[in-house]
């Protein structure tokens, strides 16, 4: 495809290096997704209605549920918050995606045509609709993988997942 290198457009890292990086965390990603459904049991209990509804329980806790006549938190209770909250926005599935995705796109068509539109146009329009047509084509992609769980098991999906990453790898390695 087109990237910056042919585009003439200077980038903060070479393309090779990215392209090297992206291949590395495919690999890299496709080998623990390997590892992990060959460790797993093959039971779908992270599907199962039951095990679903017995977490539901364990979550709605009387810890969990405010009552009205209880004193305000104390600032312990909202550091606690704000470690639970950056537990989960950190998370190793937030990091593991966020660093596919910004290394599969640095460098790609629709950064260049990012680019060029932020130079001709509004960046904030542009900062905008790129913002929103990526989260719509990533949230698709997220919805549909969902869909796909829940039609075969995650074993099967961590396999498959797995060979897929492993492709991406040689292929990321080969197009170089």
């Amino acid at each position: 495809g087109i990237n910056a290198e042919y585009m003439g457009v200077p980038t903060l890292l070479p393309v090779k290096y990215t392209q090297l990086m992206a291949a590395f965390l495919f690999g890299y990603f496709g080998f623990k997704l390997l590892k992990e459904a060959y460790q797993s049991s093959g039971e779908e209990g992270e599907d199962d209605p039951e095990a679903m509804k017995e977490a539901a329980e364990a979550l709605n806790t009387k810890e969990d549920i405010e009552d009205p006549g209880a004193p305000p938190p104390s600032p312990r209770g909202k550091n606690k918050y704000l470690r639970g909250l950056s537990g989960q926005i950190l998370s190793p599935i937030y990091l593991q995606a966020f660093t596919l995705t910004f290394l599969a796109e640095w460098g790609d068509r629709s950064q260049i045509a990012t680019i060029g539109l932020a130079a001709a146009k509004n960046p904030y329009a542009v900062t905008a609709g790129g913002i929103i047509g990526h989260s719509m084509c990533t949230g698709l992609a997220v919805f549909s993988g969902r869909l796909l769980a829940q039609k075969i098991s995650a074993r099967t999906v961590s396999y498959l997942g797995g060979v897929l990453f492993l492709v991406f790898a040689v292929v990321t390695l080969i197009s170089r």
